[in-house]
């Protein structure tokens, strides 16, 4: 997976500084991103209620806090019981948090406030006004008063492949739409502006899960690298886990490989590959746990590696074998290579 570890090395730095409150993690799973370019995903959008929403956290706060505030703000976090959720998180996942789910609205003080708005949450593309009682509602919001993009890394394509300034536009534009044929095939694709990409040939795509599979070997490693120093990015349980790959002294260490190499290391070393499927698995199986993943749970894995591997589309609709739309535990592993007798849902955590 060329470029990626790049991604995880300079996220690494700013690992703590990226992670918002646990209920923005969760709301990120709920609200996940769109099905794959022309699939439906309707289903998936009436589940986001109007009024039970929480809008995350302004991401530019958390980017500049420094590491001595990161640490107190990570204390504060096991304190209240809302570290736990994040721990494990992938750097990709919180990149797609950043870039997916910025806030369009500004911090209000509850106090000495009446506005009935305050505490009103509304799902992507509507804002609260409100109605003629004086009761707040949700209604679309307008795509020309979402917040500017700071830059090109703010903007994201549409399944319509034009390039929307923010998320928040593309999700505006799409509420207003509603009804149509076009508001209905309108989802997000990736992140950053459109882009030709090219088509995905079956000789690359045997070579996705090669990369892939090491890639979050080495994003767990990272991951135990940082507990070490710093308690609490994995769980004791996790931590375990990996700490046997770590004290393998035949693994395959991080850096560019030849796809060969990656192949016979996979064959070599197969059971250090097993948990590290399992764990990805499990990050994204969360709303709800039912060991299916849905497209939006896929989103925050998928979307932002669309740009940086052209086939990633096509190997998660190839994963999902009776085209059910949702791809199974048992699909996930076979995508991977695991074998049926080391699939074991103990390993989901």
């Amino acid at each position: 997976m060329r470029g990626h570890l790049v991604v995880v090395c300079l996220l690494a730095t700013t690992f703590a500084l990226s992670i918002a409150d646990a209920s923005e993690k969760e709301e990120m799973a709920d609200q996940g991103q769109d099905k794959l370019p022309g699939e439906q995903s309707e289903e998936m959008e009436e589940k986001e209620e109007d009024g039970d929403r929480q809008e995350p956290k302004p991401v530019e706060d958390l980017l500049l806090q420094t590491p001595k505030s990161s640490g107190e703000t990570k204390a504060k976090w096991r304190r209240t019981g809302k570290w736990t959720p994040l721990v494990g998180m992938n750097p990709v996942q919180i990149r797609a948090t950043v870039d997916l789910f910025p806030s369009t609205k500004p911090s209000l003080q509850k106090e000495n406030s009446s506005d009935p708005c305050v505490d009103f949450r509304c799902k992507r593309g509507k804002t609260c006004e409100l109605a003629a009682d004086l009761q707040p509602a949700c209604v679309c919001q307008d795509p020309a008063k979402c917040p500017a993009s700071a830059n090109e890394f703010d903007h994201v394509c549409g399944t319509d492949n034009r390039t929307y300034d923010t998320a928040c536009e593309l999700f505006a534009t799409k509420c207003k739409l509603e009804g149509t044929k076009r508001g209905h095939r309108l989802h997000l694709d990736y992140t950053g502006p459109c882009k030709l990409l090219a088509p995905c040939l079956d000789s690359e795509l045997v070579q996705f899960p090669l990369r892939m599979r090491d890639w979050l070997k080495n994003v767990l490693l990272q991951l135990y690298d940082h507990d070490s120093m710093d308690p609490g990015f994995l769980t004791s349980k996790q931590r375990v886990k990996v700490k046997k790959i770590q004290e393998n002294e035949r693994r395959l260490h991080a850096g560019e490989h030849p796809l060969d190499l990656l192949a016979q290391d996979f064959e070599k070393n197969y059971n250090l590959y097993i948990y590290p499927v399992h764990w990805q698995f499990a990050q994204m199986d969360k709303h709800p746990s039912d060991r299916l993943l849905s497209h939006s749970e896929l989103a925050p894995l998928r979307v932002p590696l669309v740009p940086m591997e052209h086939c990633t589309s096509r190997f998660f609709q190839e994963c999902d074998g009776d085209r059910d739309k949702q791809v199974s535990f048992q699909e996930w592993a076979h995508c991977f290579g695991i074998k049926d007798a080391d699939m074991d849902v103990n390993l989901l955590f």
